[in-house]
């Protein structure tokens, strides 16, 4: 198998983690910082080069660890004929108005909503979507920001205001406005597709938010819910002729699934793949990138992950209980910030709980908020 060179768009802790999936493949991973335009190594964060058009020339493959990129990066990596999964699914990810027409076009069911430009927008949105109703900025969110929520008309002013000023500040700027839904639980899903048309997918995760980011997600084994999941996210992969890994993150209502988002990319509720499935999603990424055969997706273990919210450093007592493997991300600590994840696995469902329980008892609720919620 011939050594080949992956180019990540963005130089978070996502590229990071292929970098290491990537290694044993003798697939070379190199980040492009957005913001910075330099391009560094994932691991260390060095600057080894400048400019985006003399990366792209180097590069294989070019890929994309976030969706809030701008458009003339993406379509610079388009021309190239070498960006995988596509501009389309990348824009699709980072702009909810397209997100929410591609699941119509992909016949998969999804809240009802409507989109908001203006005054009279917002009014007839009332009307058609209902209250109480989740409001969405189209572009820019991400882990509960840029969100409202109206559950009655003396708020409806009050919003207008705040969502006038991001419609005002951000050039292109929409609101989504969706029905509020009452569900039993949130779940994802995370899958890869190649070029050929092939698809794979990893269990369900069951998935816990406290104030609209992910704290805690466990691998759960649920056929029935497991088979709907599947042909929904392959309605979409095949919509999007999408390549490389996708997650499709659901509100389960009484056992029927409607899509809430759309990840174009690797994603935070698939980090369990790491310790739980022969291969994880961020290999999985690269071989369907790479066009190589894709790898076995079936939990081989109860396993569970935890965020690490704003915490640098966590009790060396962790690293002595059984099957907790911790993964950090080379951040500098900030309040709320994702730091790094924890891992834990078990022999069966019961030996998971306990273990979880235990760590309970070490990790502080304020950081580890799921974990006390059990």
């Amino acid at each position: 198998m011939a050594n080949q060179q992956v180019l990540v768009l963005g130089a978070g802790q996502l590229a990071r983690m292929m970098s290491l999936a990537g290694a044993p493949l003798n697939i070379d991973i190199t980040a492009f910082d957005v913001e910075s335009e330099k391009v560094v190594h994932p691991l260390t964060g060095h600057v080894i080069g400048h400019g985006l058009n003399n990366a792209i020339a180097q590069a294989d493959v070019i890929t994309a660890e976030f969706e809030h990129i701008p458009h003339s990066i993406l379509d610079m990596c388009e021309k190239s004929g070498k960006f995988k999964p596509s501009t389309q699914a990348i824009k699709a990810g980072g702009d909810r108005r397209i997100e929410k027409q591609l699941l119509d076009d992909a016949n998969v069911a999804n809240a009802k909503y409507a989109v908001i430009t203006n005054r009279a927008e917002f009014d007839a949105a009332i009307t058609y979507v209902g209250m109480p109703m989740v409001l969405k900025t189209a572009l820019g969110g991400y882990d509960g920001k840029g969100q409202w929520r109206l559950k009655q008309l003396d708020q409806v002013d009050a919003i207008w205001q705040e969502m006038e000023q991001s419609l005002i500040n951000t050039p292109y700027q929409a609101i989504v406005a969706e029905e509020f839904v009452s569900f039993d639980r949130e779940v994802s899903l995370i899958g890869a597709r190649r070029t050929n048309g092939e698809v794979v997918v990893y269990p369900l995760a069951e998935n816990i938010h406290v104030d609209g980011v992910l704290s805690l997600s466990t691998a759960i084994d649920e056929p029935k819910l497991q088979e709907q999941a599947k042909e929904m996210f392959t309605a979409v992969a095949d919509k999007l002729n999408y390549v490389g890994v996708l997650a499709l993150e659901f509100f389960d209502v009484n056992g029927q699934l409607l899509v809430n988002e759309i990840a174009p990319r690797v994603h935070n509720s698939g980090h369990w793949t790491q310790q739980g499935a022969e291969v994880c999603q961020f290999e999985n990424h690269l071989r369907a990138v790479c066009d190589l055969p894709l790898g076995d997706t079936s939990l081989i273990r109860p396993t569970a992950m935890m965020n690490i919210l704003g915490l640098d450093r966590l009790p060396e007592s962790l690293l002595a209980i059984p099957n907790c493997h911790i993964h950090w991300y080379g951040k500098e600590k900030r309040a709320g910030r994702k730091m790094g994840h924890i891992n834990v696995c078990a022999k069966s469902s019961e030996q998971l709980n306990t273990t979880l329980s235990k760590l309970a008892s070490i990790l502080p609720a304020e950081h580890f908020p799921a974990l006390h919620q059990r």
